[in-house]
């Protein structure tokens, strides 16, 4: 499997639970379980994304096979990515609900 694979692969998984953690720990910006998977694998790809190019050392080689920092890269930029579109869409959902 290449690299571009695996790393999105991460990236949706660990968004998925960085959206579902910030759901259980802010009740006022939770979206539901599948509401909190999806937003925060979509948020797992752009933080993953966003890791990629602003820290161009941790992207893993071609052919070089696993490569630890590139891995912590991705779950790292997936999960926070995952948390913080979660915490934004749950609150301005949050917020309209109101209006």
């Amino acid at each position: 499997m290449s690299a571009m694979i695996i790393n999105l692969i991460i990236q949706i998984i660990t968004g998925a639970i960085g959206g579902n953690a910030v759901g259980a720990g802010m009740k006022n910006a939770s979206l539901g379980t599948a509401g909190n998977s999806i937003v925060g694998a979509i948020g797992g790809i752009g933080g993953g994304w966003l890791v990629d190019y602003a820290i161009p050392a941790l992207q893993a080689a071609e052919g070089a096979g696993f490569d630890i920092g590139s891995i912590v890269g991705q779950v790292v930029g997936g999960g926070v990515g995952g948390a913080v579109l979660t915490a934004v869409v749950g609150l301005i959902r949050n917020a309209m609900q109101k209006a």
